[in-house]
């Protein structure tokens, strides 16, 4: 499985780690509900919402460089709101990843 990593945040900085540290913040900070919406909507079965938050916690995916798991959440995102769920399997291993990730810096 891919690992996070900072090589974009780093590239959209220019080298600014004011920049670097103000957006490492935001996402450790957000991500954690995020996460916790999403989950709570799947227990639900409430698929379209959890769609949204798939939405805005594939972003986050996207900033740490995880291009394959992106791809993935964008399709998860699709289904969510068909009222499929059938990977969430799959999405919950890249949340499980983010938080390890998130839990070092």
């Amino acid at each position: 499985m891919e690992q996070p990593n900072f090589t974009y945040i780093s590239q959209l900085s220019g080298g600014d780690k004011v920049f670097e540290e103000k957006i490492f913040k935001v996402l450790k900070m957000e991500f954690p509900g995020e996460r916790e919406t999403y989950l709570n909507n799947i227990v639900k079965a409430n698929f379209d919402l959890a769609s949204h938050s798939v939405h805005k916690i594939k972003h986050k995916i996207s900033l740490l460089g995880l291009m394959k798991s992106y791809e993935l959440a964008s399709e998860h995102e699709i289904n969510l709101s068909e009222g499929n769920a059938m990977l969430h399997d799959n999405f919950n291993e890249i949340l499980n990843t983010m938080t390890h990730f998130f839990d070092k810096i």
